[in-house]
């Protein structure tokens, strides 16, 4: 099966392309079923049913020489040696991920900056509210000295 993906070649340039479907199936240590084998979390969301997704060339032979390359490492360099991968045994039980791009850093990421942010802003309003108050028992010192 072929998909359709979209290359750029400029700002007024854009169009679509074409790319075979590479559909590599792996057995985990947990299920005798095979599963569909995909690079990260944003390829499966792209397209759930391959695993790779070549980088859109405005060419389709060269798209489809793209999968090929990756289709011969598979075959040639992992075979049937065992690697890492990661899955959910429950929510996706058919579909395997070879790296994670949102692990535990991203989630700390996702609550520490805006939590970061909003501490800065109380500091900042806090210490606008002392300075005024400081302000205003200055003055009021200085009237009673005069």
């Amino acid at each position: 099966e072929r998909f359709a993906c979209t290359f750029s070649c400029g700002a007024a340039c854009r169009g679509t392309a074409r790319y075979p479907c590479l559909q590599v199936l792996v057995r985990t240590s947990r299920s005798s079923v095979p599963a569909l084998l995909h690079e990260d979390e944003r390829q499966l969301r792209t397209n759930p049913k391959c695993s790779y997704i070549p980088p859109c060339a405005r060419d389709d032979q060269e798209n489809s020489e793209n999968v090929t390359y990756k289709q011969k490492y598979w075959k040639e360099k992992v075979g049937s040696q065992p690697f890492t991968c990661y899955f959910n045994q429950h929510l996706r039980p058919d579909d395997v991920m070879l790296k994670r791009t949102h692990d535990e850093t991203v989630l700390l990421h996702c609550f520490l900056w805006p939590l970061v942010t909003f501490l800065v802003g109380v500091l900042i309003v806090v210490l606008t509210i002392c300075a005024k108050s400081l302000a205003v028992r200055a003055e009021a010192i200085k009237k009673k000295k005069h």
